[in-house]
């Protein structure tokens, strides 16, 4: 099974690049996050990807995510549905048999820093409530939080900035709690430059002067089964770089 996650910054400037990874990759699951386009604004080769089935929760030229699951993976058409959390089209959920897959676009949290913190707690506690029903999880996409001091480059650190602070970890630290497992880091620990996303300016990506704040995680179980994960850096031109991991 492959899994690619990718905030793609607006999806009608990124199409084409999201047709080349889908080529390319032949991914089993696709989670994207920051479409920034209602549905019927997707370009076709994206809304009904060619042996995908597709769902796109947008509603305009802000936030929205999307999945795309293989058909092949899924033979029968997953259940989609949107936990009542979810405010600003930040989260789809798919049920594939007994796996649940979520891709997620928590907010940044510049402009309401508290509506950030709830919708945090929220998705912890839904993790929380999934764990209990025994279902397998793998959640993609933008969390807007670094895990750890060395996820933002040393020249990118400023004290008490939003995306690093003592309680934004510490709920990124419960949420793995909840029996799941970081798999890029994971797969590579001693990596202090994994970073996802970089500001637009100053050439910082192509110095890799950034922030990992997009994460695969997984169920322990399926964790156990991960092979190989990479930031692709060098791929597309969102100010994200798409994350790939692949399970055996």
């Amino acid at each position: 099974m492959k899994v690619v996650t990718w905030n793609v910054n607006g999806i009608r400037a990124r199409a084409e690049q999201v047709g080349a990874l889908l080529a390319a990759e032949a991914p089993d699951i696709v989670c994207l996050q920051e479409v920034k386009a209602s549905a019927e604004k997707v370009p076709d080769l994206l809304v009904a990807a060619e042996g995908y089935w597709c769902y796109w929760h947008g509603s305009g030229g802000y936030s929205g995510v999307g999945l795309l699951i293989r058909r092949t993976f899924s033979p029968e058409r997953p259940v989609f549905s949107h936990p009542s959390f979810d405010m600003e089209n930040r989260i789809v959920v798919a049920d594939v048999g007994d796996l649940k897959v979520a891709s997620v676009y928590v907010p940044n949290g510049g402009k309401d820093y508290d509506a950030k913190l709830r919708f945090c707690q929220a998705l912890l506690n839904w993790v929380a409530e999934t764990k209990e029903l025994g279902q397998s999880l793998l959640l993609c996409g933008d969390l807007n939080v670094a895990r750890e001091e060395r996820d933002v480059h040393p020249k990118e650190r400023k004290p008490n900035q939003i995306g690093t602070r003592p309680e934004e970890r510490q709920w990124l630290a419960a949420l793995i709690d909840e029996g799941l497992v970081d798999v890029g880091r994971t797969l590579d620990p001693d990596n202090d430059e994994l970073f996802t996303w970089w500001a637009p300016w100053r050439n910082l990506r192509q110095r890799n002067i950034g922030w990992r704040i997009d994460y695969v995680l997984a169920s322990r179980p399926l964790a156990d089964r991960a092979s190989r994960a990479e930031s692709r850096r060098e791929f597309g031109t969102s100010d994200h770089a798409p994350v790939i991991v692949t399970f055996s």
